[in-house]
C-alpha cells in the first residue's frame, strides 16, 4: 500500500459531497420532469417506506442516515403532501409509526422510472463489471466506517 497514489482531487469530491450532490440536482430535475413534486430528500424516505412501510421515524432515520430533526422536517412535508401518514404505536403508544397513503404508495412506480433515468444517466459509460465493482468497493468502504463507528459507541 505504501506504493498508492491517493488521488486527491477525487478524495475531496467523494468527502465534500460532490458526487452525491451532482446525482441529487440531476434526481431533483428528473422527478420534477417527471411531474413528481417532491425531493430527493423526500425521496429517500418514501423508498424506505416503499421497501418497508409502517416502521418508526427512528428506523426511517437510522436507514437514511438523516438527524432526527430533518426527518421530522421531512416526514411532516411529506404527511402535509398526503403521502404518508403517522399512527400511534399498539405496544409503545409514545412511537408512532410511518404509514405510506394510496397516494404515496401510487407514486412508486412514477418516481421509480425517473431515478432510474437519474440512475443511468450517472452511470453511462460503465460497463456492468465496473458497476459492479463499484458497488462492491463502494460497500466496503461504507462497512469499514460503519464498524469504525459502532466500536466508538
Amino acid at each position: 500500500m505504501e506504493d498508492f497514489m491517493l488521488d486527491y482531487e477525487l478524495f475531496f469530491a467523494v468527502i465534500s459531497g460532490k458526487v452525491s450532490s451532482a446525482i441529487n440536482r440531476r434526481m431533483y430535475r428528473d422527478l420534477r420532469t417527471a411531474g413528481l413534486d417532491i425531493t430527493p430528500e423526500q425521496w429517500s424516505v418514501l423508498m424506505f417506506l416503499w421497501q418497508q412501510d409502517g416502521v418508526t421515524q427512528r428506523e426511517i432515520a437510522d436507514a437514511t442516515y438523516k438527524d432526527k430533526p430533518s426527518i421530522t422536517r421531512l416526514i411532516d412535508n411529506l404527511e402535509r403532501q398526503g403521502l404518508l401518514y403517522r399512527k400511534q404505536d399498539n405496544v409503545d403508544r409514545r412511537t408512532n409509526k410511518i404509514f405510506l397513503t394510496q397516494a404515496g404508495q401510487d407514486l412508486h412506480k412514477s418516481a421509480r422510472i425517473a431515478t432510474l433515468g437519474t440512475m443511468q444517466t450517472a452511470l453511462e459509460g460503465l460497463s456492468k463489471e465496473e458497476i459492479e465493482q463499484a458497488q462492491y468497493l463502494l460497500k466496503k468502504v461504507f462497512a469499514n466506517i460503519q464498524e469504525l463507528e459502532t466500536s466508538n459507541k
